[in-house]
């Protein structure tokens, strides 16, 4: 039996046929900024990336995820509660953003990350961190050997609120990474981004309603989170997401002059990764995208599967640019077990290869018998390819 090379070769599905714009050049106002989308990890605008910046009050994500991994290793509740101490109470004093809790104060871990998340308090980090570490300082330490396993390279927390510390510093494109992670791991915490307000009931005086500092959440834009900041050195800072349809972007910038510049450029930003590319889903993990022909087996075929989701993002108008190819040395002999390498999913822009996948047996295809292998053996003497 000879070998053919058999190269199955199909374009990928066009949900919609767009005209060719020209792509003007895109800017925004900022300092240094970086936009991802979220299924395929492609970048799809960036300015100097890699800057080092004093993240400012986005390094409440951080504060947060520690928070978040203990809840969900069960070794820290939603309930739990923890004392205020003199040490939190005074950044309350200090003309920070601030929870404004009070000494001796016991508060839910729920309430503190909502102090935290929506109204950006730097007392109710302290009192988190103090309440999980026992100091700030070691707190820190936690946050930095977080950001180190999440691939953060470029990060160092030295507090957990981002107030002035010439040692806590990051970069825009670590912030985004760092926001990845708490959007993949944490839906359902990360819900509290979202929230608009919070009001907290204080010891000593009327409750106090804060409305959250993002103001894309008041745009009507898809925005669902994450975090400003704000240092007067650094001017102002933005981490944020939309999602639209089934689509999600992140972006991430710093400074931005002034508030309503942020506002503005951030929306600016975002806005131009949904209306100017498209994500196309290419495969999904554990589920069979094609079929292989199989030799001397009890199955003539066997479905290949890619071990994990395909995305690819890419300018609306250069769509048909894009195509993928399923490469493989067939028909493959039997027995053939699960998960076995078969062939190559290839990815194609313009007919050059910019990403390759394994595609694996989706099932077992055991081999015929002898005398059935004997009469497909002869079968294909006498008649070819049967």
């Amino acid at each position: 039996m000879t070998k053919n090379l058999k190269i199955y070769l199909f374009k990928i599905l066009l949900l919609f046929i767009f005209a060719s714009p020209t792509y003007a050049q895109f800017e925004i106002k900022a300092k240094t900024a970086i936009l991802q989308d979220y299924l395929s990890g492609e970048i799809l605008y960036e300015k100097e990336p890699d800057l080092s910046i004093f993240p400012a009050s986005m390094t409440k994500i951080m504060t947060s995820i520690i928070a978040f991994d203990l809840i969900k290793s069960g070794d820290l509740s939603l309930d739990d509660k923890f004392f205020v101490s003199e040490n939190a109470w005074r950044l309350s004093q200090a003309g920070y953003s601030s929870m404004f809790i009070m000494v001796g104060d016991q508060i839910s871990v729920e309430d503190l990350l909502k102090g935290i998340i929506v109204a950006s308090g730097n007392d109710a980090c302290i009192a988190l961190a103090e309440g999980i570490a026992g100091t700030e300082e070691e707190f820190a330490i936690m946050m930095t050997a977080k950001a180190k396993e999440i691939g953060m390279n470029n990060t160092n927390f030295s507090n957990s609120s981002g107030i002035n510390a010439g040692d806590n510093y990051s970069t825009v494109k670590d912030i985004l990474i760092m926001s990845n992670y708490l959007i993949k791991n944490f839906p359902d915490y990360y819900a509290y981004f979202k929230e608009t307000e919070f009001t907290w009931d204080r010891t000593g005086g009327d409750p106090i309603k804060q409305g959250n500092r993002n103001p894309l959440l008041y745009k009507n834009m898809g925005v669902d989170g994450i975090k400003t900041g704000f240092l007067s050195y650094e001017k102002y800072s933005l981490a944020a997401s939309m999602k639209r349809n089934e689509r999600r972007v992140i972006g991430v910038a710093s400074g931005f002059a002034t508030k309503n510049i942020r506002s503005k450029e951030s929306a600016k930003l975002l806005t131009y990764g949904v209306t100017n590319f498209d994500t196309i889903k290419i495969s999904s993990k554990d589920s069979p995208i094609s079929e292989m022909n199989v030799w001397l087996g009890v199955k003539n075929n066997v479905e290949v599967y890619t071990k994990k989701n395909i995305y690819k993002t890419i300018p609306k108008a250069r769509k048909k640019y894009l195509k993928a190819v399923i490469k493989y040395d067939g028909p493959i002999k039997a027995p053939i077990n699960k998960d076995q390498i078969l062939g190559k999913l290839n990815i194609l822009y313009k007919g050059e290869v910019i990403n390759e996948y394994d595609l694996l047996a989706y099932e077992s295809v055991d081999k015929l018998n002898i005398f059935s292998r004997l009469i497909r053996s002869i079968n294909y003497l006498i008649w070819g390819d049967v």
